[in-house]
């Protein structure tokens, strides 16, 4: 009786014994496959570079940024979302230059709406005008293998929505601009009902609609009437949305939403925004300035 008792423990205690040898062995395989998985993400050299890159796009470090955009048009040729980014360098290193993301830009109507000061011809920028057609012509290509990709549609709102600022605020050539704006519209909305989780696409939209809402109400009647609207709330909510839950563009968003706060007198809502920019990129000056101005103007008020 005993050696039989003794005999089913022994069996039961090499089952479980068993048991714990293939549990152990599962989980052993599953943590290398995570691990694996892991290393892969960790270990893609292009997706690295393209965040590498407008990360030191928004530290002002535009020829480091387009050294790594660079980088991931070597591995990913065919991709337009790099030759796009080297054109948003070229872009943003002119804004920079010409003070348009600073608050002395955007409060001054006469600066907002008509652009920059010196001649077209002066402030021409060769690099980004070939660079962006380049990324729009590659973006129209791989759309037509992939009809409404969102990654291509991306690039095109990106491209049209990048040449409308150019034309607007560089070239001052504002009908052209706000044929632009409206085509970049179509293709954040058309973007945003394939794929909602495209938040990027909403800087195009509240940009497009805020900077109208800007314009006097006698001109904005005469847009109205060219099927061009406008509303200065709306755009900042679809900012907002962008500055929450984009990704390439987001800090972009922040600071023309925090620009826009200002503008509307919500000063504790634009000091947030630019305490986060401050934080998060350190190496930029422009958004400690912004944020010293801005305790300025509320001490002065």
């Amino acid at each position: 009786m005993w050696k039989r008792r003794n005999e089913i423990a022994m069996l039961v205690a090499a089952v479980c014994a068993l048991c714990l040898l293939v549990a152990l062995s599962v989980r052993a395989e599953d943590d290398a496959a995570s691990k694996q998985a892991g290393v892969a993400v960790e270990a893609d050299p292009a997706e690295a570079a393209l965040e590498t890159g407008f990360r030191q796009l928004y530290e002002l470090n535009f020829q480091g940024a387009r050294e790594q955009f660079l980088s991931y048009q070597k591995v990913k040729p065919a991709d337009p979302l790099g030759k796009a980014a080297v054109a948003a360098s070229y872009l943003y290193e002119e804004f920079n230059a010409k003070g348009v993301f600073t608050s002395e830009f955007f409060l001054n109507d006469k600066k907002l709406l008509n652009g920059v000061e010196g001649k077209p011809s002066a402030n021409r920028n060769d690099e980004f005008l070939e660079a962006n057609s380049e990324a729009r012509k590659m973006a129209k290509q791989w759309l037509q293998t992939r009809p409404n990709d969102p990654h291509g549609l991306l690039v095109l709102t990106l491209t049209d929505g990048m040449e409308s600022d150019y034309d607007g605020i560089i070239e001052k050539k504002q009908l052209a601009a706000l044929g632009l704006m409206r085509q970049a519209e179509r293709e954040a909305n058309t973007l945003l009902a394939i794929d909602p989780d495209q938040q990027d696409a909403y800087v195009a939209l509240g940009a497009s609609n805020y900077i109208i809402g800007c314009v006097p109400g006698f001109k904005r009647a005469f847009l109205w009437f060219g099927g061009v609207h406008g509303d200065r709330m709306r755009g900042m909510e679809q900012m907002q949305m962008a500055a929450d839950h984009g990704h390439f563009l987001q800090p972009f968003a922040k600071i023309l939403l925090a620009l826009a706060c200002e503008r509307e007198h919500q000063m504790d809502r634009a000091r947030k925004l630019l305490a986060e920019l401050a934080a998060e990129f350190p190496a930029n000056p422009l958004y400690a300035h912004e944020i010293a101005l801005l305790d300025q103007r509320l001490a002065a008020s």
